[in-house]
């Protein structure tokens, strides 16, 4: 039955009770009127009783009678055995009724029943505001903590369940241990870190870690978010982690899991004014829980942020989160080992290779990689197959990394041309320059918010960037645009290519301001801190960078951006047959890949793309009507 349903019918019978209490009240029945025992027999043979109800009891008898006139009477008496033989002389109908044996607490819980009804019904509707008001405790217990607690039976997850985070693996399953047998650690005078803070970007498995770690110890676990802390209420975050700690203290040893720790532990003094901060309060008797007068023996704190940066130095110290995990990205071994992982709860087809599949998914985090199965198995069963095959992983790769096709999107065979031109520039320049990333396929299909996309695929994980990776980056980036002015000329030149240029100049930027890759300005950092979150940092902050060297900055950004828009002119300019080539390809199968792109380099004409039917393609499009930013003919979408 859905909500309001129960809502209905419960509001149903409230109605009924109420309505049937006030009518008791309202309307009472009419009273017999007491009479005495000698009127009553007057009556009696006047003739006007017409009825008799007798009720007899130890010693007197009540008589309730009516009258023809329908008044009806009372009357309490001796027990007269002469009394029957009058009645019936004057044709009056007697009823006998048997003595009723209730005691008097009867008669008053009959008397109170309505107004018992009315109190319950009062307690309802203030339990049920107090469960919505204060959450799991009500009204009166806002102060209560909402950490959820998992039995050391409840967490299935273990160490088999992660991959792809061996290093910290091997940093936490020494609590485990810690867990199992305290003493071993005891015995030399060591003791166990208090606090363990997770640190990593968002979807490497934070969590999931701290799960396991309860799991392998079998532990009570308790979780809660950092936002569950504060609330609109002062005080209630500090009282919720008091009540937290005292609520762990009695499950010891236990596990207490905050995620999110950035939304309450911030740094404190970033607010301007003299105001409270709930925050802070809260901060405040956290940071005293974990390491206070009072010990927290077999309580272990874990955490997990994807911002460290903004963290209250007093909670980072030794004796609070004494250690920091590091939960980085999956590498080439660990993107395989969590690709098995999921692949357990998918019939995959012998085909699927996980090593192929890791190799092609570099930047992916577990997340992402979870999603790619998934995406792979939906693939699968939209084309009614038994197994996930190898084809599929490609097809959720494709999505994941380029967008979704939008085949329902009408192009112009003008916009499409124009289009294949951008493209086939980024591709070309990009597999021309040194240390460039190989392409891994270029498509004139909307995929996204783009028109078009090539994709450059790393044949490896890289860690760091050189000066010519990045020089050769920023003129594959303008390929598209300098392509587009080349076959239609300056006038002609669209805003397909407002992504490019964007990341073009940050790059060009981070270059000269940050990384020190820039000669004339040396290496030194000079961009303001654009990462700043506190208020109160920021305004206090002074300008150190002089009006002279911002324009020398300027002008230096401007001379990286100039050289490589040349470098990419030179290389089409020499490349143009091929550019031609690759445009006529892919106006003909709109997708092509590394096999095509070979012998478009060749000079040679390309091969029909795998899967490829004559009249398989797409079919000309109207009129399109999308314009300007929303759908950019740029690409080059980073993995992951």
């Amino acid at each position: 039955m859905s909500d309001f349903a129960k809502n209905l019918v419960m509001w149903i019978i409230i109605a009924m009770v109420l309505m049937s209490v006030f009518n008791y009240y309202s309307q009472p029945p009419q009273q017999p009127e007491p009479v005495s025992y000698t009127t009553f027999l007057d009556r009696v043979r006047d003739g006007t009783i017409q009825t008799v109800r007798i009720e007899e009891s130890p010693g007197v008898s009540k008589i309730t009678a009516e009258g023809r006139d329908g008044q009806r009477l009372e009357v309490f008496g001796p027990r007269d055995d002469g009394l029957m033989k009058e009645l019936l002389d004057n044709d009056v109908d007697v009823t006998g009724v048997p003595p009723e044996q209730r005691s008097v607490l009867i008669e008053i819980l009959i008397a109170l029943l309505p107004v018992l009804v009315l109190v319950g019904l009062w307690v309802y509707f203030m339990r049920q505001m107090q469960g919505g008001m204060g959450g799991r405790g009500g009204a009166m217990s806002f102060g209560k903590s909402r950490a959820k607690l998992q039995g050391e039976d409840q967490v299935k997850v273990t160490f088999k369940d992660v991959a792809g985070c061996e290093e910290a693996k091997d940093e936490v399953s020494e609590l485990v241990e810690f867990l199992r047998d305290p003493s071993k650690f005891q015995r030399l005078g060591g003791h166990i870190p208090k606090g363990i803070l997770m640190v990593g970007p968002p979807g490497t498995g934070k969590t999931l870690l701290a799960r396991a770690i309860a799991g392998e110890a079998r532990v009570p676990f308790f979780s809660i978010s950092g936002s569950d802390f504060v609330e609109m209420f002062v005080g209630v975050g500090a009282s919720r982690v008091r009540d937290m700690f005292e609520t762990a203290k009695k499950h010891a040893p236990c596990i207490i899991f905050i995620d999110e720790i950035d939304a309450v532990g911030r740094h404190r003094g970033a607010g301007l004014g003299g105001g409270h901060d709930e925050r802070e309060q809260t901060l405040n008797q956290l940071l005293v829980e974990m390491d206070g007068f009072e010990g927290n023996e077999g309580i272990i704190l874990i955490a997990a942020t994807n911002r460290p940066d903004v963290l209250d130095p007093a909670l980072l110290r030794p004796g609070r989160f004494d250690r920091q995990v590091v939960v980085p990205l999956p590498d080439l071994p660990g993107r395989e080992q969590i690709l098995k992982v999921h692949m357990r709860k998918v019939p995959v087809d012998d085909d699927v290779r996980p090593r192929d599949l890791a190799r092609g998914t570099p930047g992916f985090s577990g997340a992402d990689l979870a999603n790619l199965v998934n995406e792979a198995a939906l693939f699968a069963a939209r084309q009614n197959c038994k197994t996930v095959t190898h084809n599929h992983f490609e097809q959720a790769k494709d999505k994941i990394m380029m967008g979704a096709e939008r085949k329902s999107m009408a192009m112009s065979e003008e916009e499409k041309r124009l289009t294949a031109y951008h493209e086939a520039g980024h591709a070309i320049v990009g597999r021309l320059v040194p240390d460039h990333d190989p392409v891994y396929k270029v498509t004139i299909i909307p995929r996204g918010r783009a028109l078009g996309v090539t994709m450059f695929l790393p044949e490896q994980d890289k860690y760091s960037l050189t000066r010519q990776q990045l020089t050769s980056q920023l003129a594959s980036l303008y390929g598209g645009r300098v392509a587009e002015e080349m076959i239609y000329g300056k006038e002609r030149v669209t805003t397909g290519a407002s992504n490019d240029i964007e990341r073009a100049s940050q790059i060009a930027r981070n270059m000269v301001t940050k990384w020190g890759l820039s000669d004339a300005m040396g290496p030194l950092a000079y961009g303001e801190n654009e990462d700043e979150v506190f208020l109160g940092r920021s305004v206090t902050q002074h300008k150190h960078i002089s009006d002279e060297t911002h324009r020398q900055l300027d002008a230096e950004v401007r001379r990286i951006i100039d050289e490589a828009y040349a470098t990419t002119t030179r290389i089409l300019e020499a490349n143009r047959d091929k550019l031609e080539l690759m445009a006529d390809a892919l106006m003909k199968y709109e997708t092509i890949d590394v096999a095509q792109i070979d012998q478009i380099m060749k000079g040679e004409e390309p091969d029909p793309p795998a899967g490829w039917t004559e009249g398989g393609g797409r079919p000309p499009s109207g009129p399109s009507a999308v314009e300007g930013d929303d759908a950019e003919p740029s690409g080059q979408p980073a993995p992951g």
